[in-house]
C-alpha cells in the first residue's frame, strides 16, 4: 500500500456537519451528511447526482453498527424517501463522481458489489432486505469500476466507518492476545477501531453476580445475535466480534467486571497495558 492524501473539505467549517472527501486524483467523492443537516444539504448540487449510498446507525444503544446500502439516479431524493421510512440511521454518506461519469450500470454494479463485500467482511448488520441482481459487464468497465471500489473503501474507512475492513485472524501475528479464567480462553487483537474476539474463542457461561447492566445487557445482545452460541459450560465465539474496548471484550469472554487493559495478554505474558502504554 502507498501513501495517499486525502482532502476532506467541511462545509461549514464545523468537523460534525457535511464533509466533502476526495483523493484529489481519482474521480469518486464522498459526502457525509449527518441526519440532522438533510436541510443544508438541499443547498449542495452534488447530492443530487447518480451514485450509491450508505446509511450508518445503531438499532438499540448495543446492538452490532448498521448499514443499508443503495443507488439512485439522484442520492439526495432516495435518501430523503429513507428519512421518513428508516429509523436506525444517524449519518449517510453518498459516493458519486466528480466528473458526472456514473451511469446506471455504473451505480447498480457498484451497489452489488458493496453489498456482497459488506456481508463477506461482517463489520455492519445489513439493513438490506433484498440483494440486488447480478449482471455482467465488460472486461475493460469491471476494471474502472473495481478500481472506484477501492477508493470507495478507502474514503468510508477515512470517515470513520471501515464497512469493508475483513477482521482476519493472522496466526504469526506478533499482535495476538490471550485471554484465559475458570473455562475461559480466548484469542483477540486489539485494532484501531477496537478490541476483536477471534472465532471460537470460549467464554464463561455464567455471569458473576456482580456484573453491571452494560455487560448484562451485551452478552444478551451477543446470544441473540448467535454470535455466542452454547455448548455445555461455555459460550463459544461463532465470528469474529468487534468490542469498542478491551475491557468490553475481557468481561463477555471472563462473564464479570473486567480491566482489559491487564486481562489480556501476549504469548510472553505481557499485559496490553505493558505492550500498548508503557
Amino acid at each position: 500500500m502507498r501513501g495517499k492524501t486525502i482532502q476532506v473539505f467541511l462545509t461549514d467549517g464545523s468537523p460534525r456537519g457535511i464533509k466533502l472527501a476526495e483523493i484529489t486524483s481519482n474521480i469518486e467523492q464522498a459526502i457525509f451528511i449527518p441526519r440532522s443537516k438533510m436541510n443544508e444539504a438541499n443547498n449542495r448540487t452534488e447530492v443530487s447526482r447518480p451514485g450509491i449510498y450508505f446509511l450508518f446507525g445503531k438499532n438499540g444503544e448495543d446492538a452490532k453498527s448498521m448499514v443499508y446500502i443503495g443507488q439512485s439516479r439522484n442520492c439526495l431524493d432516495r435518501i430523503k424517501t429513507h428519512d421518513q421510512k428508516k429509523d436506525f440511521w444517524n449519518y449517510a454518506v453518498l459516493i458519486i463522481s466528480k466528473t458526472e461519469s456514473f451511469t446506471q450500470t455504473h451505480i447498480e454494479y457498484l451497489e452489488e458489489l458493496a453489498i456482497t463485500k459488506a456481508y463477506e467482511a461482517n463489520r455492519y448488520a445489513l439493513d438490506n432486505a433484498v440483494n440486488p441482481r447480478k449482471f455482467k459487464v465488460p472486461e475493460t468497465m469491471e476494471a474502472d469500476l473495481l478500481d472506484n471500489f477501492d477508493t470507495i473503501k478507502i474514503l468510508l474507512s477515512t470517515l470513520g466507518f471501515p464497512l469493508f475492513d475483513i477482521i482476519a485472524k493472522e496466526e504469526k501475528s506478533k499482535e495476538l492476545l490471550f485471554c484465559k479464567g475458570k473455562e475461559a480462553l480466548a484469542e483477540g487483537e486489539y485494532k484501531e477501531d477496537g478490541f476483536v474476539v477471534f472465532k471460537g474463542s470460549k467464554a464463561n457461561k455464567d455471569l458473576a453476580p456482580g456484573c453491571n447492566t452494560t455487560i448484562r445487557r451485551l452478552r444478551g445482545n451477543l446470544i441473540e445475535r448467535k454470535i455466542l452460541i452454547e455448548d455445555g459450560d461455555i459460550y463459544v465465539f461463532q465470528e469474529n466480534e468487534i468490542f469498542s474496548s478491551p475491557s468490553s471484550a475481557a468481561a463477555q469472554v471472563l462473564a464479570r467486571n473486567a480491566n482489559g487493559w491487564t486481562e489480556w495478554k501476549d504469548k510472553q505474558g505481557k499485559t496490553l497495558d505493558e505492550l500498548k502504554r508503557k
